[in-house]
């Protein structure tokens, strides 16, 4: 039996720890949902320097799209990676010191002029937002993807609708 080729990763996922993997397989959850071919990488601003500026380098040429970025702490790796690479980056700020994540929200968020970073939320709501964010981006030349994100607007449009409904019913019940 033949293996089904893989196909071109658009997006790159890169954290800077494996601690940080619950947090950005949200990111993944969303890519997967939309189809989205994707690589995720562990790579490390201040332990793995060359490497991060390598994969930051080569991502273009391999076929990447958009990068998306979680790290904690006051780790820079979102602002590194954006500093060598022309691509949109989405920063992903994660909860993993005594400041809850305020610290890698300004480290993200902060970027000087010339340097861009998109922020999302800290934690799991910014990495699963990223990963909708890095949907929009590719759907702005794909019918397909963007037909996908009405869908999902609308499927979140009514679950609210169905719990307002549920909620209502119940208090009129008491």
């Amino acid at each position: 039996m033949k293996k089904k080729a893989l196909s071109q990763p658009k997006v790159g996922i890169l954290m800077g720890s494996d601690s940080d993997l619950e947090v950005m397989q949200e990111a993944e959850k969303r890519l997967d949902y939309f189809g989205i071919s994707h690589e995720t990488r562990i790579l490390s601003a201040h332990r793995s320097p060359l490497k991060t500026l390598e994969y930051a380098d080569s991502a273009s040429k391999r076929g990447i799209e958009v990068i998306i970025v979680g790290a904690g702490a006051a780790a820079h790796l979102a602002g590194a990676v954006a500093a060598n690479t022309t691509l949109p980056v989405i920063g992903v700020p994660i909860d993993s010191s005594s400041l809850k994540g305020l610290d890698a929200l300004l480290s993200t968020v902060q970027m000087p002029a010339g340097v861009p970073v998109a922020t999302m939320a800290i934690g799991k709501a910014g990495a699963a937002n990223a990963g909708i964010f890095a949907a929009e981006i590719l759907a702005r030349t794909d019918q397909q993807l963007s037909a996908k994100l009405a869908q999902l607007k609308r499927e979140m449009a009514s679950g609210v609708e169905e719990k307002d409904r549920k909620l209502r019913e119940e208090r009129q019940r008491r």
